[in-house]
């Protein structure tokens, strides 16, 4: 089981709508699998309730 840096464990909040990417659970409509941090998510990775790209997500404790 890999263990994620308290960096990596950050919740990102779409600005947009009510989504938050939680990286323990990862994005698995786009084949994102957990434990991925939200910097390694691909450039074109979109929100998966409203489509936005990850400019529009804020980080939350």
């Amino acid at each position: 089981m890999q263990m994620l840096s308290t960096a990596s464990k950050k919740k990102y909040r779409c600005r947009d709508c009510i989504y938050f990417y939680d990286p323990a659970i990862g994005d698995p409509s786009q084949g994102i699998s957990p434990g991925t941090p939200f910097d390694e998510l691909p450039d074109n990775w979109l929100c998966p309730v409203c489509k936005v790209g990850k400019k529009r997500f804020k980080a939350v404790l």
